[in-house]
């Protein structure tokens, strides 16, 4: 059972502050269980709704936890979901101000974005397949507001899944007679390779990762609609991003994204 509306109001609040000012906060398990997934999306979803009332346009989702390892790591047996907003996106080759973030890391994942409704009373495979426009590889910058990433499960859920920001690449593509699932990932670090993975380590499959979240949106009444983006989740770990670094992410048969970090 959720905790009480003021209680999800409380740690709403200390969360949107850590955003606002971008001054990381305490971990938010002193106010609801580290456990309690469903307080914490509630505290999410508050936020969403006041982000939404100051006038920004949600673009998407992201998924996260899509490793086995990292489920495990974190006590869970499912993938999360965060919301992304349409002034979270960069384009291939920008550069992004650190003054934007707090403490950001990248991501190479696999973005895909529809161009029908998914709204199916039991999405499958088959659906998102005939309903995803193109596949693009993208670059995930997530940004926690927690001091020194010091979460638990409830903390990230309830943190929006640290989404931060998001790169697009360079060259979208039709995702039928594409590969996703063995397709190799590398990431570079000013010229370094510092992640490798494949798109089967998102839940086996991409794809797999995007139909449970139209399934588990629209159980909550939100369904995936046309034009919604979205990060199918990390095909490896985790990387530092630190002023003046530049990343390039390469995925097989998606082509490059590539961002760079201001030192301001």
């Amino acid at each position: 059972m959720p905790v009480s509306p003021q209680i999800i109001e409380q740690a709403a609040e200390r969360l949107w502050i850590a955003e606002q000012s971008l001054q990381p906060c305490a971990p938010i398990r002193d106010i609801i269980p580290a456990d309690d997934i469903e307080s914490a999306y509630a505290v999410q979803q508050f936020n969403i709704e006041r982000q939404r009332r100051a006038g920004r346009r949600i673009s998407g989702r992201k998924i996260g936890l899509t490793a086995k390892s990292v489920q495990a790591q974190q006590g869970v047996f499912e993938p999360d979901f965060g919301t992304l907003f349409a002034d979270m996106e960069y384009g291939h080759g920008s550069e992004i101000p650190m003054s934007r973030l707090i403490k950001p890391r990248v991501e190479a994942e696999i973005m895909i974005v529809l161009d029908k409704d998914l709204d199916q009373d039991t999405v499958n495979f088959s659906d998102v397949l005939r309903a995803t426009g193109f596949a693009i590889a993208a670059i995930e910058v997530v940004d926690c507001r927690l001091t020194n990433w010091d979460i638990r499960i409830a903390d990230t859920v309830a943190d929006n899944a640290a989404a931060g920001l998001y790169v697009l690449g360079a060259s979208p593509q039709p995702i039928l007679g594409g590969d996703l699932a063995n397709c190799a990932m590398t990431l570079r670090r000013n010229g370094e390779i510092v992640s490798t993975g494949r798109g089967d380590d998102s839940l086996g499959h991409p794809i797999n990762a995007a139909v449970w979240l139209a399934r588990t949106l629209k159980k909550l009444g939100t369904p995936l609609r046309a034009g919604d983006a979205i990060l199918t989740g990390a095909l490896g770990p985790m990387v530092e991003a630190r002023p003046g670094d530049r990343f390039e992410s390469h995925i097989e048969g998606l082509g490059v994204a590539s961002v760079s970090f201001s030192n301001n």
